[in-house]
């Protein structure tokens, strides 16, 4: 499934670049991924959209008069000394390499934590195993795509390339 989500990625720069699911699911076919992959990464990519439309709905656009649709609760900003506990099943999934990823980029301010928590559900989503860190980082670009979250170039840096391929000099 990872390698059908780096294929969207690297295919539509932008999330409203991708066609309709049902079209992407014909183009992925015709490049040769595996029906089942194919399938999978269909129901992430259809669940994170969704997510994606909730959390816009819920939020006032700009210029709105901030009312939400009725049956909605509404989005609570975290506080800037709150904390995230992980529940055990989060650790295990994203382990302590992909915990203290996560970490980092929320020291760096680069992911907002409304995006943190989509990163953990879609990440705990992919595999029923544990994630490796570069699975965990096409999870976060797939994220920032979808909610058009435009990263700084160092951080678009460190999801991008492997740093384990890298020689020290």
């Amino acid at each position: 499934m990872m390698d059908v989500l780096v294929f969207v990625y690297e295919n539509y720069g932008r999330g409203d670049a991708c066609p309709e699911l049902t079209q992407l699911g014909h183009k992925l076919t015709a490049v040769g991924f595996e029906s089942e992959e194919i399938e999978q990464a269909l129901d992430w990519l259809e669940d994170l959209q969704q997510t994606a439309a909730g959390m816009r709905a819920v939020s006032p656009r700009p210029g709105s008069s901030g009312t939400r649709p009725l049956n909605r609760p509404r989005a609570q900003a975290a506080r800037q000394d709150s904390l995230r506990a992980y529940l055990p099943r989060e650790v295990e999934h994203l382990g302590s390499e992909g915990l203290g990823f996560l970490l980092f980029l929320q020291a760096a301010k680069a992911l907002p934590t409304e995006l943190h928590e989509v990163v953990i559900d879609r990440a705990t989503a992919a595999h029923d195993r544990p994630l490796t860190l570069e699975e965990l980082k096409i999870i976060i670009r797939m994220v920032f795509w979808q909610f058009d979250h435009e990263p700084s170039a160092l951080v678009l840096d460190e999801l991008c390339h492997d740093r384990s391929e890298q020689t020290l000099h």
